[in-house]
């Protein structure tokens, strides 16, 4: 297993926050989801720092739950674990099992998302390694930790937990349309992977800091690891995919936000039905699209076109107009992390003129102008 380690020396740049973008800080700030429902809360449960587990992962797109967490909680990381084909780093030491431990690791996460929420058959052996090394383990994968009997028996022996994050809770209701109290904004895409979570924490961090009442709320593996509740919105049944999100965020004080991390895009032919179910549930009173103008198709689905912004905002506004009639657009955010300073300025500047809307990167920028423009157009 040894020579599976590697330590390699690469930049960290989009996932490394600049020096103006602090983690946001989740603590204190969500309101209560409902007693009667059965929501869990992995991250309560999870002892940290973190092992982060990259494996043998080339693509970023797919390391996003490890990205978000360095992002988003970095004092809760302690290291990585790469195989040597990994082309992702999170820019921390590269430890085995064993020395993350020795170091005052507790648990080791999957920090991996891959097409389909499976596990490479190699992985397991790792996994089973931590175990034995004394790490709780922690996947938000739909393959279970708990259907694996050989990880289950070391973990027994050694006194470890397995923590599936991707369970949804029990008895969720099938969503009944009614327009609840409080005001909502919805992260949506033009793509999948492309910001939504990225936005969302930024906004909800921007409304904390300017004093209004907020919530993040949590829709997928990433985010309910970094805001310790939410719904794994992708793993519900699909008839209750839209109660979900109406159970994820209830009635509320009216001046208060529920900030939504969107999920998917409606544009993409694998992920459109958790895209939909997530608008239609949420009733979102406020949408910001998450744009990558560098992107020409959809990621991994290069026979698809990107859509284009105004079509993006026409689609999610019609189909969103089922549960909310008056649900608007009131931002772009972009990520313009790999252009030049004037390509960025102009990228910007043209679509401001286009959308008229406030367009901006939340890891460059912030997200103070979308937030002063939503106190104006809600009071």
């Amino acid at each position: 297993m040894p020579t599976i380690w590697r330590r390699c020396k690469r930049s960290f740049a989009r996932e490394t926050a600049p020096e103006n973008h602090l983690p946001v800080d989740i603590s204190g700030a969500s309101a209560p989801m409902g007693a009667s429902m059965n929501l869990r809360s992995g991250p309560r449960r999870i002892r940290s720092p973190y092992l982060v587990m990259l494996g043998d992962t080339s693509d970023p797109t797919y390391a996003k739950t490890g990205l978000g967490i360095r992002q988003w909680q970095p004092e809760r990381v302690i290291g990585q674990l790469r195989f040597n084909s990994c082309k992702v780093d999170l820019g921390v030491a590269d430890l085995t099992p064993a020395q993350a431990r020795d170091q005052g690791a507790c648990s080791l996460v999957v920090g991996v998302a891959p097409a389909g929420g499976g596990m490479p058959e190699h992985w397991w052996n790792c996994l089973e390694e931590a175990a034995r090394a004394g790490l709780d383990i922690v996947a938000g994968l739909h393959v279970r930790l708990a259907e694996r009997p050989s990880l289950v028996r070391i973990a027994e022996q050694h006194g470890v937990k397995l923590i599936d994050v991707r369970e949804p809770p029990t008895d969720l209701p099938v969503a009944d349309g009614r327009k609840r109290r409080g005001l909502r904004l919805l992260t949506v895409g033009t793509d999948c992977a492309i910001g939504k979570k990225y936005t969302a924490l930024g906004i909800h961090g921007a409304m904390r800091q300017a004093g209004m009442k907020a919530t993040f709320r949590a829709t997928g593996q990433t985010g309910i690891l970094i805001a310790g509740e939410g719904i794994p919105i992708d793993a519900v049944v699909a008839d209750f995919a839209a109660g979900a999100a109406e159970a994820l965020s209830p009635d509320n004080d009216p001046d208060h936000w529920d900030v939504i991390e969107g999920q998917g895009s409606l544009f993409h032919p694998a992920y459109a039905g958790v895209s939909l179910a997530l608008l239609h549930g949420s009733q979102p009173d406020a949408i910001v699209i998450a744009h990558d103008p560098t992107r020409t198709h959809l990621s991994g689905w290069d026979h698809l076109p990107l859509p284009s912004i105004m079509d993006c905002i026409d689609r999610h506004l019609e189909a969103g107009r089922l549960t909310n009639p008056a649900i608007r657009c009131v931002g772009i955010s972009v990520n313009t992390s790999t252009m030049q300073p004037d390509h960025r300025a102009a990228c910007l500047d043209e679509l401001t003129r286009q959308t008229g809307l406030v367009c901006f990167d939340p890891l460059i920028d912030g997200c103070a102008g979308v937030v002063d423009h939503l106190q104006d157009a809600f009071g």
